[in-house]
This record gives C-alpha cells, structure tokens and sequence, in this order.
C-alpha cells in the first residue's frame, strides 16, 4: 500500500496498519527510509516558521535553513534511534517480546504518520506565530504522536505476530 495511504489508514486504526508494516517482511532498510522521510518532513515543515523569524528579524534565511537541515536530518535520526532503543528497552522490561527492528518501525512509523500535523504545525507557525493557535496544533499532533507509538509498541511487543 502507498504511503498515503498508510498514513491516512493510521488515523483509522493505527494498529492494523503497525501489524501490515511488520508483516509485510520489516527489514532495516525500511525504517531507514522511515526515519529519513520522517525527519524530511520536519525539516520542510520548519520553512514558514524560518521565514517568518528571518523576515521579522531582519536575517539570513539561509543559516537558519542550515542549522534546520543539520538538526532535522543529520542529527534527528541519530536520537530517534537511540531512544527507539530505550523504547525496546522499556518494553523488554514489561514483558514485550518484539526486537529492537520492531521498537525502530513503530518509533519511525509514528513520526512519518503525524507529517500531515506536522506540516500545519510549520504552516501555522510561518502564517500565524506563536499563539493559542500554534499552541494547539501542536498539542493535537503531540497527542496524536504518542497515540500512534504506544499502539504500534503494543503491536509490535505484545501482538503475536
């Protein structure tokens, strides 16, 4: 199934769609691509607000583009797997029996499914600037984070596979 597709199936029932993405023969080259498209998003999703900030404080947008692209796609991924591992760690304590591939998918799957929030998030942020409005947007997609990644580690430690 397309990534579209996927992500918008999230939003339905996030756990069908972890159980598809691991039976349809997981591997680490998946959760790479996740991760770095994930983290793509996140960098794109930060141009309206640089923009915005470099437009009203009379700067360079390129530098802030540059520590953007250096944070969102060099250095994310590397913390994203380090607390995917955590993550394994957390479960294997609770009783999980997924694998370390298994916590990554669902840590990176959560990421690249709430790109959409993420997106309006920058939008708000370049559009509108700080305010109960970007405020929210970012509580939904903080909650909607949260709710797609403690189901896909339910799935992915706890569901027979």
């Amino acid at each position: 199934m397309p990534v579209t597709r996927d992500i918008v199936a999230t939003y339905r029932g996030p756990g069908a769609v972890m159980r598809r993405l691991l039976a349809d023969n997981a591997r680490e080259d998946r959760a790479l691509a996740m991760v770095m498209a994930g983290c793509a998003v996140m960098f794109i999703a930060q141009w309206p607000r640089l923009a915005r900030q470099a437009h009203l404080e009379s700067v360079d947008l390129n530098p802030l583009l540059g520590a953007a692209l250096l944070a969102w796609v060099f250095i994310a991924p590397l913390i994203l797997y380090a607390l995917a591992f955590l993550a394994f760690l957390l479960a294997r304590l609770l009783g999980g029996k997924g694998t370390t591939l298994d916590a990554r998918i669902a840590l990176f799957w959560a990421l690249l499914a709430t790109s959409p929030l993420v997106l309006l998030h920058g939008l708000v942020a370049g559009f509108i600037g700080t305010g109960l409005q970007l405020q929210l947007v970012g509580a939904v997609w903080f909650l909607a984070f949260i709710w797609f990644w403690l189901t896909n580690m339910r799935v992915a430690g706890w569901s027979p596979k």
